[in-house]
């Protein structure tokens, strides 16, 4: 990470500039608790602040949150969201719950290094080690839930991943410098059933509409349904729903009933990850306003997020099933190839079932690689050959040939994918782009592109050049702006470019 210059941090400390916050965090060592940059507290004298890249950093340096800017609550910093060098996918496993799934030894190994080397790398890059990361992350939800549920302690110890109510109690006061009863000042409202409200911070303005139909209209019958407000989904052991906006315009609701609480620790980075809540949109935006085939779009629609990933198989999966056709007809696809392989849950009703949203669905998961490398797939309706493309997508997954997870490297992963035959550059650009949240992932060749903007293969290829490191946000962007792609295909290259990359 390149870390900014103390006078650089102090000014943006001084004018209360929240684009900075999650960049960095200020420590005043005369009352001992760091802040994020737009704390409205009087700002101190220079002499006495320090500037950490990372809560963590600032934790262990033993200061603690500020109780008035609350830095927990900051979104996260947008540049873990395009770093594919080692510290950058560290980070990412990190916040994905990887050191709580397998330590910190399974952590390097994931990453193919040693646990001194990897410490020594995020050491010098966010200034402390994967432990205390993992501890941070657990920490921050362990506060939200705090603030918003009126979950019992316990409880709130077991959902933010800590092994016991003790060490919950003795971390939280070493951290925030009170027991957990007496940082929640104020009681929560009474849940009527199992359902939990939290209220996700973005990174500036939530932009909702776009995510909101992106997402409805992929809704996979049996698994997903859209609802007037928000989007619901299954998950193993409950179901959650994502609306919005909140607080401003700057949060992300999400509502959830899960059967184990503990599941909460991996849900809510995955759902921060599918509404891409970090990413700092405002300077995409100016790159693309200097852009003449961009420009006058943007004046009448608003650029939107990228959609990630509650499943990165899922989403390759999609990709492939959805060459050639349009989003509905992939749909039906979709939800034909979760009946074939059925894995259905009872999800109970719920108080407010009937507030204008649909019953959520019920099969509860995407099916496995493994499920889908022994399957068939006969009678989907799908031709031979796309389905031998599936199957060997799931064995090369399955028996980890191919790497969809946090740690991946978007260029490593594209290689790969394109030696899996009937998977070619735009259908490999389009995994990187949604399953990787890769933010210069690149649909090769895309038809739809080309037509919206009335130009050859070649002079697409030359205009994207110019939106790196951002191709991702100018393909959605495109795609969402284009009134003749409402919605706009899943995949619109030819039947040649899932191999050769030449689109018709």
């Amino acid at each position: 990470m390149d870390r900014l210059d103390d006078d650089t941090c102090y000014a943006a400390i001084t004018r209360r500039d929240a684009r900075f916050d999650g960049r960095f965090y200020t420590a005043v060592v005369t009352t001992g608790v760091f802040c994020r940059p737009s704390c409205p507290a009087r700002t101190p004298k220079s002499t006495n602040v320090r500037f950490y890249p990372h809560a963590a950093t600032a934790t262990e340096a033993g200061f603690r949150p500020c109780r008035r800017c609350r830095p927990e609550l900051a979104p996260g910093h947008p540049e873990w969201n395009r770093r594919a060098d080692l510290a950058g996918r560290a980070m990412a496993l990190i916040d994905d719950g990887a050191v709580d799934r397998v330590g910190v030894t399974g952590l390097a190994a994931a990453l193919a290094v040693s646990e001194r080397h990897l410490r020594r790398e995020l050491v010098a890059t966010v200034g402390t080690g994967p432990l205390q990361l993992a501890r941070t992350r657990r920490l921050w939800l362990a506060r939200l839930l705090l603030d918003q549920t009126d979950l019992p302690i316990t409880d709130v110890a077991f959902a933010s991943g800590f092994g016991s109510v003790r060490q919950f109690n003795d971390s939280m006061r070493r951290t925030f410098g009170e027991a957990p009863s007496t940082l929640r000042r104020r009681p929560a409202p009474r849940r009527a059933d199992r359902t939990i409200t939290l209220s996700l911070p973005s990174r500036g303005a939530l932009r909702w509409p776009g995510l909101h139909t992106f997402l409805s209209t992929r809704a996979i019958p049996g698994l997903e349904a859209a609802t007037e407000a928000g989007v619901r989904r299954n998950v193993p052991g409950g179901w959650l729903e994502l609306s919005g906006p909140d607080t401003g315009g700057r949060a992300l609701r999400l509502r959830c009933s899960l059967d184990r609480l503990a599941d909460l620790t991996e849900l809510v980075p995955i759902v921060r990850r599918v509404a891409d809540l970090d990413t700092d949109l405002e300077p995409i935006e100016h790159r693309f306003e200097a852009d003449p085939l961009l420009a006058a779009r943007l004046a009448r629609t608003e650029l939107g997020r990228l959609p990630g990933a509650f499943d990165r198989f899922e989403i390759a999966v999609r990709a492939i099933v959805g060459q050639q056709i349009s989003v509905a007809g992939a749909r039906t696809l979709l939800g034909r190839l979760l009946v074939m392989t059925r894995n259905p849950v009872s999800v109970p009703a719920t108080d407010d079932d009937d507030d204008g949203g649909a019953r959520p669905p019920s099969i509860d998961r995407f099916p496995s690689p493994e499920t889908l490398a022994a399957h068939p797939l006969d009678g989907l309706g799908m031709p031979a050959r796309r389905r031998a493309t599936i199957r060997a997508l799931a064995r090369a997954v399955a028996d980890g040939t191919i790497l969809l997870d946090a740690g991946a490297d978007p260029e490593r992963t594209r290689a790969q994918l394109l030696d899996v035959g009937g998977i070619g550059p735009w259908t490999a650009g389009y995994i990187t782009m949604r399953s990787l949240s890769d933010p210069d992932g690149w649909p090769v060749g895309d038809l739809g592109l080309r037509r919206s903007l009335a130009v050859s293969a070649a002079q697409l290829e030359a205009s994207a050049e110019q939106w790196r490191p951002w191709r991702a946000y100018a393909a959605l962007f495109l795609w969402q702006s284009d009134p003749t792609q409402n919605p706009p295909p899943i995949a619109t290259a030819s039947p040649r470019s899932t191999t050769s990359g030449a689109p018709t």
